[in-house]
């Protein structure tokens, strides 16, 4: 995280099609996203929709690809990421402005719906190579699918200990 950048979660509804394309050769999905806060109103005895603010969203590298393939069109995701101005000068000579969510974390909202996970297989110019992998005889190696998950996991007991035995 750089300092002076400013970073958003925002909670919403995917409001068009994913859009995915290569910019040189790095791979980028794009697409909007509405978020519409909802306040308790005492006059109305209920809740009344407030305006509805309008992202860009884009995501960039392995993101963009698992973007493109998990998300649709109305919904509900979570995105957090960097709030960025993009600029330009049309034909006329006048400058034009759009803000920007670079993400770099998007799901889906759990608490609107259900979803299945599947974890990216690992690419295999991810790994650094090393002279001594170079000259390692393969059946030598040994792999696994999956890179080595980032927290350890500790087995819980399946049975209540008795008090007797805390207390020792």
């Amino acid at each position: 995280m750089s300092l002076g950048d400013t970073y958003l979660t925002v909670l919403g509804w995917i409001g068009s099609e994913p859009d995915f394309k290569e910019i040189r050769q790095t791979p980028q999905t794009s697409f909007r996203l509405g978020s519409t806060p909802r306040q308790f109103d005492k006059t109305l005895n209920g809740y009344v929709d407030k305006p509805t603010t309008w992202y860009t969203v884009q995501c960039w590298r392995g993101l963009a690809r698992n973007a493109f393939e998990s998300v649709r069109i109305g919904q509900p995701v979570i995105v957090t990421g960097r709030l960025r101005t993009h600029e330009w000068t049309d034909d006329n000579g006048e400058l034009h402005s759009r803000v920007i969510l670079e993400a770099f974390s998007l799901g889906h909202d759990l608490a609107r719906g259900t979803t299945t996970f599947t974890k990216n297989t690992p690419r295999s110019d991810s790994f650094p190579f090393t002279p001594t992998s170079a000259t390692q005889d393969p059946a030598d190696a040994t792999a696994t699918p999956y890179p080595p998950d980032e927290f350890t996991t500790t087995t819980l007991p399946l049975t209540a200990e008795s008090p007797a035995a805390e207390a020792a």
